[in-house]
């Protein structure tokens, strides 16, 4: 090789050197500035995402106590239902002129108006007040000689948090006397309640005043209560001893057997002082001032196979009341006599769900008493020479637990003359709505 030709090729080899030195340190600037023009990018993007975290902070800070504000308020919104009942009955006899030899018919007891009628809706507002208390209203719409209006049926608030099984009830509410006393009308199993409970309670006793109950901590079902009531609502009346005229004490055990039966027994007495009590003709009406004594024992018997309710089941129900009355009454036409009159009074009834929606029922009540003074013989006091009877059989359809359809035939043997009584009735309810009792 000669001189000339090493030479060009180490000027070559030299230019070559330059050239790749100076593409790499371009390719390395040209990296540094990626890396850099990447870094900021980030670094805008992450402050970026820093500020919406601390405005979204900030705002769930001061949405906070709004949230708070409306859950708290719907907490203690209360929930509302309303009850529709609607019927229609056909009587053999006039039901105005309809009466019970020996047992006037006080308070709301009676048959219902023939024909059809829109009934009683009823508003139900309940709610808890707070961690104590809870609170329930009954507001009924009535029509009463062709005027409606509204009625307080029930207003009472009961404790929530009394410690060993106690609780309190204190307002306007049905006793706890019986079974079916307090009891809604839209949960009866027929459309009317059973002899007894008219003769002796005017339906059903409601009244003002104060229960104390105790549920025992055992396995068997033990409740224990007390009232002391107001005594303006028959059986009583005029709200003696200053507004405390009426007093009751109920005793109910209860439990399952197996997993298919369950039972309640009870009994309850109602003691109450009455002062111009009215009962029977409106236009012309006894007036009873004296004592009442009412005893009531009950016994119910409930089967469901393995406990599916809404398959199959059968209850079977009954009451016995026994009264005592001393005192006088004021017959129309005749001064104040002296009254003394021991009675009785019984219900056996069953209803039996033999497929889901469809039930069927029979029930079979009665009344009878003793003979009272011969003041009497020719009054509507006098003992009946045979004692009432009623024969009530009734199948319903229920599409569901919020209606349910009604079709009732009583033969009543009770009234001034054998009656055959049918009923259509409704029951259909909206909006929210405490479960029923056992």
């Amino acid at each position: 090789m000669s001189i000339k030709t090493s030479g060009q090729l180490l000027c070559a080899a030299a230019l070559l050197a330059s050239s790749i030195t100076f593409a790499a340190d371009g390719e390395i600037e040209a990296l540094r500035a990626a890396l850099d023009e990447l870094r900021a990018d980030y670094e805008t993007r992450i402050a970026e995402l820093e500020r919406r975290l601390v405005a979204a902070e900030q705002e769930s800070a001061n949405a906070a106590p709004t949230a708070a504000r409306s859950e708290s308020s719907a907490a203690f919104n209360p929930a509302i239902g309303v009850i529709f009942q609607g019927q229609a009955w056909n009587y053999a006899n006039d039901p105005a002129n309809y009466a019970v030899q020996g047992f006037p018919f006080g308070g709301e007891a009676g048959p219902f108006e023939e024909g059809l009628a829109i009934g009683e809706a009823e508003i139900n507002v309940s709610a808890n007040v707070d961690d104590k208390f809870t609170a329930w209203l009954t507001a009924p719409l009535v029509i009463e000689d062709g005027e409606s209006g509204i009625e307080i049926e029930e207003a009472w608030i009961e404790t929530l948090a009394l410690p060993a099984g106690l609780s309190a009830r204190f307002g306007r509410f049905f006793s706890g006397i019986g079974y079916l006393n307090s009891k809604h009308a839209h949960s009866w199993d027929f459309a009317d309640q059973p002899l007894p409970y008219q003769a002796f309670l005017g339906d059903q006793l409601l009244d003002d005043g104060v229960q104390l109950r105790w549920v025992a901590p055992t396995s068997l079902y033990v409740d224990v209560g007390a009232e002391l009531l107001r005594g303006s609502r028959y059986p009583a009346a005029g709200a003696d001893n200053s507004g405390f005229g009426a007093h009751s004490l109920f005793v109910n055990v209860g439990g399952d057997v197996g997993s298919n039966s369950s039972w309640l027994a009870g009994v309850s007495q109602l003691r109450s002082t009455s002062i111009d009590r009215e009962s029977g003709d409106e236009d012309e009406p006894l007036i009873f001032n004296g004592d009442t004594d009412t005893t009531i024992a009950h016994f119910v018997w409930k089967w469901a196979p393995n406990g599916n309710w809404k398959q199959r089941n059968l209850v079977i129900q009954g009451e016995a009341v026994w009264r005592d009355e001393s005192g006088d009454y004021t017959v129309p036409g005749d001064g104040p006599l002296a009254y003394d009159a021991e009675q009785q009074g019984w219900y056996l009834q069953a209803v039996y769900q033999p497929f889901p929606r469809w039930r069927f029922g029979a029930r079979l009540d009665g009344l009878a008493m003793d003979p009272v003074a011969a003041d009497f013989d020719d009054s509507s006091l006098a003992a009946p020479s045979d004692d009432p009877r009623r024969y009530s059989l009734m199948t319903d359809w229920s599409n569901s637990e919020f209606s349910r359809l009604r079709l009732q035939y009583t033969r009543d043997e009770a009234g001034p003359g054998d009656d055959s009584q049918w009923g259509l009735q409704y029951i259909l309810s909206i909006g929210a709505h405490g479960g029923h009792s056992f």
